[in-house]
């Protein structure tokens, strides 16, 4: 690993900068919880940071978005240090290959939109697995610890980009039905049977990844929003209730369900002032 002498005045805020810093802390008299991570125990971080990330986003706050972003730049460069990566190579990369990927900006193609640059995309991506010796398939580059939802979405969108669809939108909104009815012939006929369950039930999901992609909506994004609104709605129910000195354990079902659509009411009550 190369020196890790640093001078805290030495080009501050520059990215040479911050490696230097890195390099610091990772020295033999730098930071000892640092010193003891590998690439392994870094993966939880890189995803918790990048979900930050998307709630700073979420929250449209620019300098708390600057500061989950600087927060994912370090765990980048946290990994090139750690995996003794050159920092200037791991630059030069991803810009020659923004050069390659991009002939009708930096070279003489022409395009007629979006989805003829996803094409051009998808078809340089497979010259360069030949070019190294891969045989490309449709389905290579979808990563496998992407979330299981959006990595369902991705594998039926990039089918569909060979002609691997649906005819009609109706047809993935069937075989979501479809789906469904083999899931609770499974769980009538054997409760039992977890794998089974398990299997129609993941079918199921990604039954809906496909009906969503057909109508051009995230899925991921789609329950993360769903999942938000929960959240939202259970807190104002604990909040109704902690007013009166009680807690959902203290009411039945019936109670805390009329709390729920009370909250749900004017949720929708205030969406529709701010429009």
């Amino acid at each position: 690993m190369p020196s890790s002498k640093w001078n805290p005045t030495d080009r501050p805020g520059t990215l040479p900068w911050l490696v230097a810093i890195m390099r610091r802390l990772l020295g033999p008299d730098g930071c000892p919880w640092d010193r003891e991570q590998t690439l392994q125990t870094l993966r939880p971080y890189l995803l918790e940071e990048c979900f930050e990330v998307l709630d700073a986003l979420d929250e449209g706050d620019p300098e708390h978005h600057c500061e989950e972003l600087g927060d994912l730049l370090f765990q980048i460069v946290f990994q090139a240090e750690l995996a003794r990566l050159d920092l200037e190579r791991v630059i030069r990369t991803i810009g020659e290959k923004l050069i390659r990927r991009h002939p009708h900006v930096f070279g003489d193609l022409q395009v007629r939109g979006s989805d003829e640059v996803l094409t051009n995309w998808e078809r340089i991506k497979a010259a360069e697995r030949v070019g190294q010796g891969q045989q490309p398939r449709t389905l290579d580059g979808v990563p496998r610890s992407m979330p299981a939802l959006q990595r369902s979405f991705q594998l039926t969108r990039r089918a569909a980009r060979v002609g691997f669809d649906w005819p009609q939108t109706a047809d993935a909104r069937n075989k979501v039905s479809e789906e469904l009815r083999e899931l609770d012939e499974v769980v009538a006929a054997t409760p039992s049977d977890a794998a089974r369950v398990k299997a129609e039930l993941g079918d199921l999901l990604f039954a809906i990844a496909g009906w969503a992609r057909r109508l051009d909506i995230e899925p991921e994004e789609a329950l993360r929003e769903a999942a938000a609104r929960f959240e939202h709605r259970y807190n104002a129910v604990e909040s109704l209730l902690a007013a009166r000195g009680k807690t959902p354990a203290d009411c039945p079902p019936a109670r805390i369900l009329a709390l729920w659509n009370q909250a749900k009411k004017t949720e929708r009550n205030e969406e529709g002032a701010k429009k």
